[in-house]
């Protein structure tokens, strides 16, 4: 009497795929230079803006963009129309230097035939988009930190005011950070719609991540605090008289755009051509 052994080819589960892409993907953006460029480039920004006008002018008058140091983190309340450029020139940047990121990291994907690879073999869509929307946000988190150390140091340089409310700097700090998974999902869905023109994608993220689109669209439509809070993110909404349920908002949205930006560009991989 004989046996019959058939031989089962499972799926790994979620957990186990997400994992293996993850362990991919960090080792990757651990070995890139370009992730250490922009930590650097997140520190270096906040301390030469602060530093440059903080500089007495021709006339040997003093007109500095901030007064208070953690200005240079977040606006003093959340923003709807800016009225000065100072209002955004903030941890807010730190979101255009990671579509950047996202845009070249995704780019050698495709430039390197990693992506054909990957989805000839096993690996779904939305663990593709899941992995670089993560990815994307631990790298922009990281230049949150960056950007905060290069901040203090530019304020301690220019000789700023650094009198805040704990409570609130904490919120509003840990409320950006939040939003990078959301901006991270944002990038990546942008990139798989424009993956074959790498030019594209950069400039669109970097279009996006200056909040162009939104502050013209606040100037037309007025304070609207859907602007505010959902389609811009709640990135403006972290601010220095914020609270817990500014943090809470943050999350939420956050999520919400990791949710929708997943699914859609989920759907966009599935109905086109990867390669």
């Amino acid at each position: 009497m004989t046996a019959t052994h058939e031989l089962k080819f499972e799926s790994p589960g979620f957990s186990k795929r997400i994992k293996g892409m993850l362990g991919v993907d960090f080792y990757r953006l651990f070995h890139t230079p370009m992730f250490y460029i922009f930590l650097i480039i997140a520190a270096v920004i906040p301390a030469m803006i602060v530093s440059m006008t903080a500089l007495p002018g021709e006339d040997g008058l003093s007109n500095p963009l901030y007064v208070n140091a953690w200005n240079i983190i977040a606006a003093n309340d959340p923003i709807y129309i800016i009225s000065d450029m100072g209002q955004y020139a903030n941890m807010n940047m730190v979101f255009i230097f990671g579509g950047i990121m996202v845009s070249i990291f995704i780019g050698h994907d495709y430039r390197s035939g990693y992506v054909k690879q990957l989805f000839t073999t096993h690996a779904k869509k939305r663990d593709y988009m899941l992995s670089k929307s993560l990815t994307g946000a631990f790298s922009m988190a990281c230049m949150c930190v960056t950007y905060l150390i290069g901040g203090i140091v530019g304020g301690l340089f220019a000789g700023l005011s650094f009198e805040c409310n704990v409570g609130s700097l904490v919120v509003a700090i840990l409320g950006k950070m939040v939003m990078s998974l959301g901006w991270a999902s944002l990038y990546t869905f942008l990139n798989v719609i424009f993956r074959r023109y790498f030019g594209i994608s950069v400039a669109s993220s970097f279009f996006l991540g200056t909040g162009i689109p939104i502050i013209g669209a606040a100037a037309i439509i007025g304070n609207n605090s859907l602007l505010n809070v959902f389609l811009y993110g709640s990135s403006v909404y972290a601010c220095l008289s914020g609270g817990i349920l500014t943090l809470l908002i943050c999350s939420v949205v956050s999520v919400a755009w990791m949710v929708i930006y997943n699914l859609l560009g989920s759907f966009v991989l599935s109905r086109c051509d990867v390669y």
